[in-house]
């Protein structure tokens, strides 16, 4: 059995950034570090920082009050947003660098949590010097994904290669604001990185213990009220591809599959995004601590 002791584990840092792939329980994990060292627990994932859906986003704010604290750690950028709004990563860090001052201003250490990697990145190296977006060409390109995401991706060059929606229009929205593509922006030097770089924290257990965590917490997440949350996405018209297991819950929801069905695929579909994410890590994250179990 491991035990696992943050403090005798290793030094004290000014700051850390927690990661890994879904299930493997960093959130359990940072919370443990923050009691110890007085941290704050700052999101890094692109689902939890928006408000309802907290069962279906894994959020530590499942099935509790949401507020700005648990057991007296403070918790930011968790539940902030409503379903109908959309942010840039740009956004994103602007706001995790507010958090991080305020909370370096605060003699509390910033810990951030998360396994969105394009958040991970930005924090550590930043972001490209693209200049800001008219409102007029975000809602345009939007749009245009909405009606018809493949034709949209048909005009990015070929080195893009994402498919989330919301990063198939911010590459559409870079372009029709600059006449320059998003991959082109992307290769000029980055700006903007929190710095010091935080102490960086993998935890990144085998799929043989993941694969068990994600079966048994689903059910978990059903009897939490997830269904209720796929009614507030649908009614939202918020993008199911944008949080695993929303399109399973929403087709249920409108009788299109069944429990059983909705279950199985919901199951495989977090499976596959957590090798996804095991993948991401391996060949774009550089740890200074890599725990290889579920601590």
């Amino acid at each position: 059995m491991h035990v696992y002791n943050p403090v005798n584990m290793m030094e004290k840092h000014e700051s850390y950034i927690i990661t890994g792939p879904t299930a493997s329980g960093k959130s359990g994990f940072a919370h443990k570090l923050a009691m110890d060292v007085g941290g704050v627990i700052i999101n890094c994932d692109s689902v939890q920082i928006y408000r309802g859906i907290e069962n279906i986003s894994a959020s530590p704010f499942a099935n509790r009050e949401i507020s700005d604290a648990i057991d007296g750690v403070p918790y930011r950028l968790f539940s902030i947003l409503p379903l109908s709004e959309q942010i840039s990563v740009s956004d994103y860090l602007e706001m995790a660098r507010r958090e991080y001052s305020a909370a370096i201003s605060a003699n509390r250490v910033p810990i951030f949590v998360g396994g969105t990697g394009y958040y991970v990145n930005a924090i550590i190296n930043g972001l490209s010097p693209m200049p800001d977006v008219s409102i007029e060409n975000r809602r345009r390109a939007r749009q245009m994904v909405a009606e018809d995401i493949d034709a949209v991706r048909k005009m990015l060059p070929d080195d893009f290669t994402a498919t989330d929606p919301q990063r198939v229009a911010r590459a559409w929205e870079v372009f029709l604001e600059t006449g320059r593509h998003l991959t082109q922006w992307q290769k000029l030097p980055r700006i903007g990185a929190i710095t010091p770089t935080p102490y960086r924290i993998l935890i990144n257990p085998e799929m043989s213990e993941l694969r068990p965590r994600i079966a048994a917490r689903i059910p978990k997440m059903l009897a939490g009220g997830a269904m209720d949350e796929a009614r507030a996405i649908i009614a939202a018209g918020w993008d199911t591809r944008r949080a695993i297991g929303a399109a399973q819950l929403c087709a249920r929801v409108r009788g299109e599959i069944s429990d059983t069905e909705c279950i199985r695929d919901w199951i495989t579909k977090t499976n596959q995004y957590a090798k996804r994410q095991r993948t991401w890590f391996r060949t774009q994250f550089v740890a200074d601590t890599e725990i290889n179990y579920v601590p």
